[in-house]
């Protein structure tokens, strides 16, 4: 059992202690006034503590409110030990006298606090909660006036004075009672016990101070009466509710609350209810009848009115409520729906150990989209893929969009549930698009983050900047599939990792130093050669690109390509990495050795009309036949309209480029470009290379695509060949060509070179 339920306990007990020995009349009348004068102070003491300790666990607004309470709470403990001094010591009547001063410092201090309790308040709400309290408050006065309070005003030897502060006590009653009720309908989740305690035992309060002015008028009050139960359970109350704010969240929530029917409706409750107390009581002693009759009917008829009027701007706040929440191009719930959500789903875990995970989903290369298509076009992706999303949740999980391209799920239950989800949106993708009449193939990146049961300590931030750095993983990997956080993560790559401040910096520093690499020329291309299968000779080279970082070593393009294209890096690199690659090519040739080379080019440039006339001149100012150069295509990035590329193309191959599909089988476009595009070139994915000894299918999609390649009259290259038997299977499927690390690793210029040249004198060194 914590602390704090220990003290709630005593102090319950204590209480109950208390109203026994007053209800039993136990020790007589002396005994009776002390018991009671210690049990007020005491309890008035034990509420002001504990108001005093939640302000100083608090921050903020709630720190205010709960010093607001606790200054209010020590009046009102003040006022009890004069009172107790005035009747036990000095034997006199202690009503009106300077406790009263102290005890009407309670209601002030607790109608501020209780407008400084709720999230999410304006100041003209707040302005709103005050009227509505002095509303209701100046209703329920009349109908008081008329069944009570008449009759004590009219009673013998009560001073003016003293009718006057006796009416202060229930005002200020009706007052705090009516405002602590409008907050509490208006309150958030996490605040609602709190509010709930302070109401009650306000309410305990009010109703102790009714009974008190009608005894003390009619001379019927004395200390240790039943009626000071109720004062010694309103303080109660108003103690454990400080005790319970000390362990519900601090967390300020951020999404608008439209008021329910209930709070707008309930002020004018008492407006009519002091008509039909007030009216027929005024009625026979007015000479004004009809007019009285008919204000009566005016004032029915203004707040008709106003309840239509009200009716409507509901409707309207409702409206501007849920579209705050929304995300207006898709629909789906946004950041500040997303983290309020997150945040509760969080607490609960911490409480009742409830599963809770995140998943963190953006779409890969979709600035490609933007730039090639357009942003409308970028718009209708989103909502497709919005769409797509939605028909794989469930209807419990809170699916959002956090801007761009990114998405996250919120799921709530077992981790094998989540799982599911999440291996359900990965496959949602497989299917390509239809946007603008094209097919366009769009993988997500998802990463998945679970809170352990036993991670009590883990915050909505944290959990879900795992998911973040997950899903970071999972696009360097480029994999598919679905990563789930572990804390390894942060130890990996951090280009694209932002799990965390450090993290997110990182990026930023090292895209800033990838911009300056691109600008001075410091990255460096590296070269894998093709070998013919049937006659073993180095038919040509693929350049590939690398970083050599100043701080962390030699980059592939797996570690910092997800930045290029995430930062519209792409062609600036394509232009460094095809310059540097024609250069070495001449190179070679001014050294004897003329070597095709295949160089990737970024696909939204082969809609560019102008890019034949380019690389021709780049050619011709090395003295580079045409020939020299393949131009490979990546078959999983997106490519513009497809008319404008086949012209591109068939400018390229008239000029004697050829041309090549990279990575085909790792998309679904690949039959399209087959027969859309005049393709010289096929390169089979590594994917479907690698496993061809032990995976039947893949063998069986190997042989097929080489089948298939020769009847177009199209070349086959297969990438990743690891092994020599991997090499002998795909000779005998009739494949072209071969390059991967069984026949050379990448290399650089200089390297190329002493191949090349061993290789030419190899055949003369047989021959001898």
């Amino acid at each position: 059992m914590s602390e704090v339920a220990k003290v709630a306990g005593v102090a319950t007990t204590a209480a109950v202690l208390f109203a026994v020995w007053l209800i039993g009349g136990w020790g007589g009348v002396s005994t009776l006034h002390v018991v009671d004068a210690v049990g007020l102070i005491g309890f008035a003491i034990f509420a002001t503590g504990c108001s005093a300790l939640a302000a100083r666990s608090a921050c903020g607004r709630q720190r205010t409110a709960w010093r607001c309470m606790t200054v209010g709470l020590a009046g009102w403990a003040v006022g009890e030990v004069i009172w107790a001094f005035c009747r036990i010591v000095l034997d006199m009547d202690p009503f009106p006298s300077v406790a009263d001063v102290a005890y009407l410092m309670y209601p002030v201090a607790a109608c501020l606090a209780l407008l400084l309790f709720p999230a999410g308040y304006t100041n003209q709400s707040r302005t709103r909660v005050i009227l509505d309290g002095l509303l209701v408050a100046a209703a329920l006065f009349e109908v008081y006036w008329i069944l009570v309070l008449r009759d004590i005003n009219e009673a013998n030897g009560v001073s003016g004075f003293a009718v006057g502060l006796s009416i202060a006590y229930p005002v200020s009653d009706l007052v705090v009672v009516t405002i602590a009720v409008l907050v509490l309908m208006r309150a958030r989740t996490a605040q609602r016990t709190t509010l709930i305690l302070l109401t009650a035992g306000n309410v305990l309060n009010a109703v102790s101070d009714t009974a008190f002015v009608y005894l003390t008028t009619s001379g019927g009050y004395d200390t240790g009466n039943i009626i000071d139960i109720g004062w010694i359970g309103g303080l109660l109350l108003l103690g454990l509710a400080a005790l319970h704010s000390r362990q519900a969240s601090q967390v300020e929530e951020q999404t608008p609350v439209v008021p329910s029917r209930l709070e707008i409706w309930l002020p004018y409750v008492p407006i009519l209810l002091a008509a039909l107390v007030c009216g027929p009581e005024l009625m026979p002693l007015s000479t004004l009848g009809p007019v009285l009759a008919s204000s009566i009917v005016l004032v029915a008829v203004v707040l008709a009115r106003q309840f239509i009027v009200v009716g409507e701007n509901r409707r309207l706040l409702a409206n501007a409520a849920e579209q705050a929440l929304r995300d207006p191009l898709t629909g789906l719930a946004n950041r500040v729906l997303f983290n309020d959500r997150l945040s509760h789903a969080v607490q609960l875990h911490q409480r009742d150990d409830q599963a809770v995970s995140v998943l963190s989903l953006d779409l890969d290369d979709f600035k490609l989209v933007n730039d090639s298509l357009g942003h409308p076009a970028g718009d209708v992706l989103l909502v497709q893929s919005a769409q797509r999303l939605m028909a794989c949740v469930r209807s419990s999980d809170t699916l959002a969009r956090l801007g761009g391209d990114e998405f996250a799920v919120l799921l709530e239950g077992s981790a094998d549930d989540a799982h599911a989800i999440a291996r359900r949106i990965s496959r949602a993708f497989d299917e390509p698009f239809i946007v603008d009449g094209q097919e366009i193939l769009v993988r997500p990146s998802v990463g998945l983050a679970v809170a352990s049961p036993e991670g009590r300590e883990t915050t909505a931030e944290a959990l879900l900047k795992q998911a973040d750095v997950a899903m970071y993983s999972a696009k360097r990997a480029r994999t598919g599939g679905v990563h789930t956080f572990s804390p390894d993560m942060y130890l990996m790559d951090p280009i694209e990792a932002n799990g965390g401040t450090r993290h997110g910096a990182m990026a930023v520093r090292l895209l800033g130093e990838l911009r300056s690499a691109i600008a001075n020329l410091d990255l460096s291309v590296v070269y894998q050669p093709k070998f013919n299968l049937r006659g073993a000779e180095i038919v040509g080279v693929e350049a590939l690109v690398r970083w050599p970082h100043p701080e962390r070593g030699l980059l592939g393009p797996d570690q910092f390509l997800p930045l290029v294209r995430r930062h519209g890096l792409m062609w600036s690199m394509t232009e460094v990495v095809l310059a540097q690659a024609l250069d070495d090519a001449a190179w070679w040739r001014s050294r004897g050795f003329k070597v095709p080379i295949a160089v990737n080019l970024f696909a939204p440039s082969l809609s560019d009309v102008d890019l034949p006339g380019q690389i021709v001149r780049a050619l011709a100012s090395r003295n580079l036949s045409p020939e020299t150069l393949t131009v490979e295509i990546t078959e999983d990035l997106l490519l513009d309209n497809m008319s404008r590329t086949r012209k591109v193309l068939d400018a390229l191959r008239r000029q004697g480029i050829r041309i090549s599909i990279d990575d085909f089988g790792s998309g679904y476009s690949a039959l399209s470009y087959l027969r859309d595009l005049p393709i010289d070139e096929v390169k089979l994915d590594r994917q479907f290379v690698a496993p061809v000894l032990v995976d039947w299918r893949a063998a069986a999609i190997v042989r097929a695509v080489i089948d298939l390649s020769h009847v177009l009259g199209v070349t086959t290259v297969a990438e990743g060949v690891e092994n020599a038997e991997t090499a002998a299977r795909l000779r005998g499927y009739g494949c072209d060509i071969a390059q991967g690390y069984f026949y050379s690793p990448p290399l650089s210029a200089i390297e190329m070179l002493e191949l090349l040249d061993s290789a030419s004198k190899a055949p003369a060194a047989a021959s001898r």
